[in-house]
């Protein structure tokens, strides 16, 4: 798919999609701006249109009854989010908060299901899609459960590097500030649990930090904290 369609520029979890199916997407878009600290929907809300995110941030987050939040996916440029059940009505199960300004386009499920029945194309595009989410959700859930908090703050920052990384010859920039708070969300860990295990690795040398970010220095010795599998980049995303 080309770097750009119709002026806007695409990556992120849509390049599944080819350049005609996903200016049918563009069409029928409606563009919405939203604010830093506002939300695209809310845990609970009827699930009844997917979002395009041109410009800006969101995390996507569960809370506990308890009140602790679990950040389980963030999003940016070039993601297609929201909970992919175009032909039933269902809820959403996470809170969308945006974190930095967006710019968005909203697509209502009405208009999918149209695309979906006169295009084959594009719903088998829409699949391969769905088919990313799911195995994105299935490999993060892998990394929380087996291989202990040790194993999912590697992963964690794999993902990091992968998403947010700048290559500077044999260490790994990640190029957006990631507070330690913001981790602990990530993994389902406290926040003294991640400064301990932030702290061991950087006495063995596997990262540092630089003007507040994090720069990896053993990429391997994170991937074999963590058990990495070598998941392609798509997946392998925080």
């Amino acid at each position: 798919m080309s770097e750009q369609m119709n002026g806007v520029e695409t990556q992120g979890n849509t390049s599944c999609f080819s350049e005609q199916n996903f200016n049918r997407l563009l069409v029928i878009m409606k563009d919405k701006n939203y604010a830093e600290g506002s939300h695209l929907f809310w845990e609970g809300d009827v699930s009844d249109k997917l979002f395009y995110i041109k410009r800006g941030r969101v995390k996507m987050t569960k809370s506990t009854d308890e009140g602790k939040e679990l950040i389980l996916y963030m999003y940016g440029r070039g993601d297609l989010i929201g909970q992919a059940d175009p032909f039933f009505s269902s809820k959403h199960s996470f809170t969308a908060e945006v974190i930095e300004d967006c710019e968005v386009g909203i697509v209502e499920n009405k208009d999918l299901e149209i695309l979906i029945c006169q295009h084959c194309d594009f719903a088998i595009d829409f699949m391969k899609w769905m088919g990313i989410h799911h195995r994105l959700t299935q490999t993060k859930f892998r990394d929380l459960m087996m291989y202990g908090k040790p194993g999912a703050l590697c992963s964690t920052l794999i993902r990091l590097s992968n998403t947010y990384g700048e290559q500077h010859g044999d260490t790994i920039l990640i190029n957006k500030k990631i507070t330690h708070t913001d981790l602990s969300n990530m993994i389902g860990a406290t926040r003294e649990s991640v400064n301990r295990m932030l702290s061991d690795l950087r006495k063995k040398d596997a990262l540092e930090y630089e003007n507040g970010m994090i720069v990896i220095k053993d990429l391997v010795m994170l991937q074999d904290i963590c058990h990495c599998e070598l998941c392609p980049n798509e997946i392998c995303r925080i």
